[in-house]
């Protein structure tokens, strides 16, 4: 007895030995030092990163401001992520377990038995009797090779995966609010100047029917005037459609049933909001620390490379320790007759108890563990490979992004005057044709060009907003959105524990959080001997 705390220990020494497997390195990926578009004067790169935590306030838009914080407290799809952070961490929660004694059970039983007279070698004497039992049993597999050590590591790994998850969706998030409503101001402006335009056709047809019925003109030209009229009509009502499709789709977004935003995007006309000339980007290194999508990749790999350690660990010898306490005794008779004997359950003489190691190993396995720990490891060079190909398409979405918005932003200044001169056109045809000095060709012409300019420069003014949302998405900008906030709200939290007991789980883990996603623990961090416990 006096040996117990050496034992003691001994085992905790021994719980801090090896570690099979490999520790985890962030796997290698090639990145340029510049972007590609840096060369552009409209574009800043800066060798600090910019601040992106609220990228959309840019547009100085307060409609937009205020439905993205709609969104990041009523998307549904956003819940969910939150949720399954909740379930990740219980997962941890496991993991930790699994490091204590993985056998701890109380029982009790009172058990009547007859044994059969024709069973082999029956030495006893009464062949009824009652047998009662009241003890505690317990089991440790130790850590030797750091199993449980590597479980809680790709256990932990994967909570922060899923954390990584949940910004990479509020990313996506964030900017999908913003395209569709972008888009939704570019239908009302196309509505708008389609409703101008027909408002144009319609006095030039009036006056070539004028024309016709005082014999200057032949019936033609009223026809023809009618053509584009009705031509011009008719893109009316599916651009009407586009945007009642528009609202339906920030609807769900918002976490709202499909229907008229009216009351929250403002009037029936708005503007598109307005990108500013420049955009400061840092640079393409950046992308590993700052995009969510790309961490995500990072820490899929760096769970798995743990799940290598745990089936490796199967190739040695598992080692428990034992134990067991309690009082048994035998009584023959009646249970009434022996309800007094219940007694000696208690007594010295009816102690029991043992102690002691069990070592168990898989030694004829036929190549399984080998081939199992074969499989881990193709998975994890699999996640290798992706977390590579997931850093050249951010760098890739960005340059696209950059791309289209520089584009775009040149495509509006000649198409700005392209408009001017065609509205000029239009009244000049007017004018002449009502001279007499040209044939109505000329006012078709001018008036068709003049609906096809003016719907190109409002495409063109909205893709620039669009792209520079792109931009944005695509350096993962808009995440911060939900630091210092519970990733479940306070109802659904309330729901939840009036269902189940969810202890400190919906406070912030203890374990360390990606707060700006940082660059993860330095090679070959090792976990604690024991995490505590989260009850």
């Amino acid at each position: 007895m006096s040996n117990r705390p050496l034992c003691v220990l001994t085992v905790l020494l021994l719980l801090s030995g090896c570690t099979v497997g490999p520790d985890f390195k962030r796997p290698i990926a090639h990145v340029a030092e510049q972007w590609a578009e840096s060369k552009d004067p409209h574009v800043q790169a800066q060798s600090d990163t910019p601040d992106y935590s609220e990228w959309w306030s840019i547009f100085n838009d307060p409609i937009l401001n205020r439905l993205i914080k709609t969104a990041y407290r009523q998307n549904l799809p956003l819940q969910v992520a939150g949720l399954r952070i909740l379930e990740a961490r219980a997962n941890l929660g496991i993991a930790i377990g699994e490091q204590y004694p993985q056998l701890q059970e109380a029982g009790a039983s009172l058990i009547y038995n007859n044994l059969s007279k024709n069973a082999p070698n029956l030495a006893f004497a009464d062949r009824n009797f009652w047998d009662f039992k009241l003890g505690f049993d317990t089991a440790w597999e130790l850590d030797f090779w750091g199993r449980f050590r590597r479980n809680v590591e790709s256990a932990s790994a994967s909570m922060n995966a899923s954390i990584t998850s949940y910004d990479d969706i509020l990313v996506s998030l964030t900017a999908e609010v913003a395209r569709v409503y972008v888009l939704i101001r570019t239908l009302q402006e196309l509505i708008e100047v389609t409703q101008y335009n027909v408002a144009i056709q319609q006095r030039s047809y009036e006056i070539a029917n004028i024309q016709f019925t005082e014999g200057a003109v032949s019936e033609l030209d009223p026809q023809q005037a009618l053509t584009l009229l009705r031509d011009t009509q008719s893109q009316i009502p599916q651009l009407q459609a586009n945007l009642r499709q528009a609202n339906y789709s920030l609807s769900v977004l918002l976490g709202l049933p499909p229907g008229d935003l009216k009351e929250i995007v403002g009037a029936e006309t708005g503007q598109i909001p307005i990108a500013p000339s420049e955009i400061a980007v840092g640079l393409p290194a950046d992308l590993l620390r700052r995009r969510p999508d790309v961490r995500f990749a990072e820490l899929q790999a760096a769970a798995q490379s743990a799940r290598i350690g745990i089936v490796e660990a199967d190739l040695f010898p598992r080692i428990a320790l034992v134990s067991g306490i309690g009082f048994e005794t035998s009584e023959n008779g009646g249970i009434m007759s022996n309800a007094a004997h219940l007694a000696k359950l208690f007594s010295s003489k009816s102690w029991t108890f043992f102690i002691g190691p069990d070592i168990r190993w898989n030694v004829l396995n036929y190549g399984r563990i080998k081939n199992n720990v074969r499989v881990q490891d193709a998975r994890l060079e699999e996640l290798i490979v992706n977390y590579q190909h997931s850093v050249l398409l951010a760098a890739k979405e960005v340059e696209e992004g950059l791309a289209g918005y520089l584009g775009a932003q040149q495509q509006v200044n000649f198409l700005t005057d392209g408009v001017k001169a065609a509205k000029r056109s239009v009244q000049l045809a007017n004018i002449q044709y009502r001279d007499g000095a040209v044939d109505y060709t000329r006012v078709l012409n001018s008036e068709q060009f003049l609906v096809r300019e003016q719907a190109v420069l409002i495409r063109a003014r909205g893709n620039i907003a669009t792209n520079l949302i792109l931009v944005y998405k695509a350096l993962g900008g808009g995440w911060e959105l939900r630091k210092g906030q519970p990733f479940v709200s306070n109802e659904r939290q309330k729901e939840m524990s009036d269902r189940t007991d969810w202890g400190r789980y919906f406070e912030q883990p203890k374990v360390k959080l990606p707060q700006v996603l940082p660059d993860p623990p330095p090679t070959g961090t090792k976990q604690p001997l024991i995490n505590m416990p989260e009850w």
